[in-house]
């Protein structure tokens, strides 16, 4: 059939039509997105906490912080900038995987963790170190094992006795192998079992206080791929550059500085706010890097204190007014750094804290859930208090006096539901836009 004039011009005219009704679908699509960011942010989409934060409530021993936490029992609950997943919630998932940040964002946590490394094509991905693979992946029971730095070496014990003469290892980084590569792993709890004489004993050593029953389908994700993720669950981002596990620059011309910048590269090119990304490094120098060469992220970096006893800390108000001179404006230590007890054994701000804070550095922790049951004192986490710290529910009672009197941005806990009910139940939002202080 021939088509006139008239009948191609309506052709036309409809296809025209049909195209602006696509164009408006597409741009009510993303409409309804952003609407439903703001719901969220407004407090008005509801989280999913579990049983868990109930039940440290009501193990808590009697005081007035108790009867406030049980009259909030009821909610309402909702995300809160205050609550960070460390690595998603790997007390139950396995870390740094898209079910374990699924899991983070759906109790609460208003702000994500990606540690992010990278693979041997230089494509930056979510772990928490470079040679972890061996531990937190199935690497090991795959073809890849053979391309991982060191192979499995069983232990040696001695025949007597049962003990370890000579440790079980391995060690496989994301480095040997392609991004590619990479993505064909699944994610499994982070443990191995030093004693191991065969590889199944190796990989099967999960604390008993966390589980296996999520280990079977951990999906690896770039941090490209995370930032997506992040977007659809409407959460805040706080990547983590980690150190570098091999020489740099890596074959020859990727350099630290290189790294440092596909980082935030990557949240430019997804059109991602500088004010939502707290980027992070335990170098100083990766920090500063940001402070001076993409100063819309750098305001808001975070330089993490690798401090691991007290002795490695400098809590000296000099020190800390050096780190503000250099543009440094959030500092995070572990949260034992910033607590201490005092002559009566009650629970007090450290000399840390108050010198952070003297010198205008605002301060997020890290931590929670991270530490099996503390009826033992709560072990590396806790040991500045572990005269004191020997219930679950203490962790609450170190959490209002971190929030309270050290007054913290926010905490990064393994568990994001237990952080969320304490926050919502306080009123507190996270980082205040106006004052970069946590917001009560």
């Amino acid at each position: 059939m021939r088509l006139t004039t008239v009948n191609l011009l309506i052709v036309i005219i409809s296809a025209a039509l049909l195209a602006l009704v696509l164009v408006d679908e597409a741009e009510d699509g993303q409409d309804d997105y952003w609407r439903a960011l703001s719901a969220n942010k407004e407090r008005k989409q509801p989280v999913q906490l579990g049983p868990r934060p109930f039940y440290l409530v009501e193990v808590m021993e009697e005081s007035e912080l108790k009867k406030v936490l049980q009259g909030c029992a009821k909610g309402p609950f909702y995300k809160t900038d205050f609550s960070i997943g460390h690595r998603g919630a790997p007390l139950q998932f396995p870390e740094h995987t898209k079910e374990s940040y699924q899991a983070a964002a759906r109790m609460g946590a208003g702000i994500l963790e990606c540690d992010v490394t990278f693979t041997q094509d230089r494509e930056l991905v979510c772990r928490h170190s470079q040679c972890d693979l061996h531990t937190t992946t199935n690497i090991l029971a795959t073809d890849l094992a053979a391309k991982c730095s060191e192979a499995f070496i069983p232990a040696v014990l001695d025949a007597m006795t049962g003990n370890i003469i000579t440790p079980a290892s391995a060690k496989c980084c994301t480095s040997d192998i392609t991004f590619d590569e990479f993505k064909t792993l699944k994610g499994k709890m982070d443990a191995f079992n030093p004693a191991a004489t065969t590889l199944k004993g190796y990989l099967n050593a999960i604390p008993s206080w966390r589980t296996e029953l999520y280990s079977n389908n951990g999906t690896l994700l770039s941090h490209a791929e995370s930032i997506e993720l992040f977007k659809i669950l409407g959460v805040k981002f706080t990547p983590e550059l980690k150190a570098p596990a091999v020489a740099m620059p890596f074959e020859g011309h990727y350099t630290q500085e290189d790294y440092a910048q596909q980082l935030i590269d990557e949240y430019r090119r997804a059109g991602i706010p500088a004010k939502n990304v707290y980027a992070q490094s335990f170098r100083l120098d990766d920090v500063l890097y940001w402070i001076n060469k993409a100063p819309e992220f750098g305001k808001q970096a975070i330089f993490l204190d690798d401090a691991s006893l007290v002795g490695d800390l400098d809590p000296s108000l000099t020190a800390m007014e050096n780190l503000a001179a250099q543009g440094v404006k959030i500092i995070a230590p572990p949260l034992w750094a910033l607590l201490e007890l005092n002559k009566d054994n009650e629970i007090v701000p450290s000399e840390y804290a108050l010198n952070a804070r003297a010198a205008g550095l605002n301060i997020i922790t890290w931590t929670l859930e991270r530490s099996g049951p503390l009826k033992d004192g709560g072990g590396w986490y806790y040991q500045t208090l572990a005269n004191v710290i020997d219930n679950d529910g203490d962790m609450l009672e170190v959490l209002d006096i971190l929030a309270k009197d050290v007054g913290i941005l926010g905490i990064f806990s393994d568990w994001p539901a237990t952080v969320t009910y304490y926050a919502n139940c306080m009123g507190l939002t996270g980082q205040s836009e106006e004052t970069g202080r946590a917001d009560f």
